[in-house]
């Protein structure tokens, strides 16, 4: 393995006559999505049937929790009441969280919407990656998620303001929402997985039922341009959590008259991070996530429901217990945790994944808002590994492997802070996020030593911290 500071002229963006979009080059390849090496993740089958399970339970129990029970935790009086304890708590959640066409016309109707978008919303078309279950075909994705989220903002806020559809009808159906887009998540993942059974299109199946069903085996689900795996990674989960803080503030205002700073801390920080995942959809598309990874129920599952419904703790928990009266300085420092991990969470992502443009040829200039200094690295060093791929160890990836999780961790954890320590419940997603990325960073690892063998451990000896220099 060599390290290289020098990026020739030859790579610079080759644009097509009359367009504006480069062409990708022909001479990278992955072979990733071929893996052979095939193990049981998540526990298996009994592993995924217990999260189909248990994963929609948790939502029903928190969602009572932190909306009904001003986020203390709900129990049975003794162990002989389990089984009336649990009787009550699902007719409690019946009572106030199951779907209705109120929470299906708001959640399904945001949904066609934003698919609509999809469809007619100007863009630049970009190229994925080579890939071999396509005998080498690139596919091609209309990244127009900046101009759908931003008419998405602006609509509902005219929606409001004009009384055609205050957005505090969110917060007072949350729980029947919540119920339809869980419901709609599995019909979704039901229907893809039918389909590719049905057209014998199986990627790395298990020949477990069940397994697949959780893990997937659908590899680049479409419906005509639309890539369902990107549009449901981008332009539901995130949106819709910032719309449900938005709602939250919006129902303060009128209980109170004002909104808090803690309030107004969640919906920037639910606005920061939907417009940074939408300015930067072009990114996305060389991401693990979508070059690898199966449409399945859990990713479903998570994006269209666990995401917006499971990380809006803080900003209900605010609602239902505020104001808190924490001190300025408390406020203050939460603000500058908060928008210095998202300075480097962006500049983190950006610095990897155009990187990667750049070297795939498919780097383009966009000036959405906001644009952070630290962004590219021009002449970026790399250690090139004799199986093709060039390892950055540049920018903020000369100090550890992982800064964009670092700076993500940072962020969650002032979701938390901004609410106090009275609840457990909006640290849930700092808790389930280190889970997470304990267990990705584990598979990263292994499935990095086994592509480049020395090559990885060479990468390891000279960036050698995963997430904090020095510390780990």
């Amino acid at each position: 393995m060599s390290s290289n500071q020098q990026q020739p002229s030859s790579t610079e963006p080759l644009v097509a006559p009359g367009s504006s979009n480069p062409r990708p080059r022909d001479d990278v390849a992955y072979d990733d999505v071929t893996d052979n090496n095939f193990v049981y993740e998540f526990g298996g089958p009994i592993g995924a049937a217990s999260m189909i399970v248990g994963f929609p339970l948790l939502m029903a129990y928190q969602f009572l929790c932190v909306y009904d029970n001003a986020g203390r935790f709900l129990g049975p009086d003794s162990f002989a009441d389990i089984g009336p304890w649990a009787v009550r708590m699902a007719a409690r959640y019946w009572d106030i969280a199951a779907p209705s066409w109120t929470g299906a016309k708001i959640y399904l109707g945001f949904t066609f919407f934003m698919v609509g978008l999809a469809y007619v919303c100007p863009g630049p078309t970009m190229h994925g990656y080579k890939l071999p279950s396509l005998n080498g075909q690139r596919l091609a994705y209309h990244c127009n998620a900046l101009w759908s989220w931003w008419i998405a903002v602006i609509t509902s806020l005219a929606l409001h303001f004009s009384g055609i559809f205050r957005l505090t009808q969110i917060i007072d159906n949350l729980g029947p929402i919540m119920s339809v887009a869980m419901i709609w998540s599995f019909v979704l993942a039901g229907v893809v997985y039918a389909i590719t059974a049905i057209r014998d299109k199986k990627h790395r199946a298990s020949g477990n039922v069940i397994y697949d069903f959780f893990m997937g085996v659908c590899l680049n689900p479409r419906v005509g341009t639309l890539d369902l795996k990107l549009f449901t990674e981008l332009r539901i989960p995130w949106p819709v959590l910032f719309f449900i803080s938005l709602s939250c503030a919006f129902k303060q205002y009128e209980q109170l008259g004002y909104v808090t700073p803690e309030s107004a801390f969640m919906v920037l920080a639910h606005w920061l991070y939907s417009n940074a995942c939408n300015k930067g959809e072009e990114c996305v598309i060389t991401s693990w996530d979508i070059f690898y990874e199966l449409e399945s129920w859990y990713l479903l599952f998570w994006n269209l429901a666990g995401v917006p419904f499971s990380y809006c703790y803080s900003s209900i928990y605010l609602l239902k217990n505020g104001p808190m009266n924490f001190s300025v300085v408390w406020v203050v420092c939460c603000y500058v945790l908060l928008l210095t991990g998202y300075f480097f969470w962006d500049t983190g992502n950006s610095q990897r994944n155009r990187f990667r443009m750049h070297w795939n040829n498919t780097l383009i200039k966009r000036n959405a808002f906001p644009q952070l200094p630290k962004s590219f690295i021009h002449n970026a060093k790399f250690l090139q590994t004799r199986h093709g791929n060039k390892l950055l160890i540049d920018g903020w990836y000369a100090y550890v492997r992982k800064p964009h999780y670092t700076a993500d961790l940072a962020m969650a954890l002032s979701w938390g802070l901004i609410t106090g320590f009275g609840s457990f419940f909006p640290y849930f997603y700092l808790t389930f996020f280190v889970i997470v990325l304990v267990h990705r960073v584990g598979r990263d690892d292994a499935r990095c030593a086994r592509k480049y063998g020395a090559d990885w451990d060479e990468y390891m000896r000279v960036v050698p911290w995963k997430f904090v220099p020095y510390i780990y």
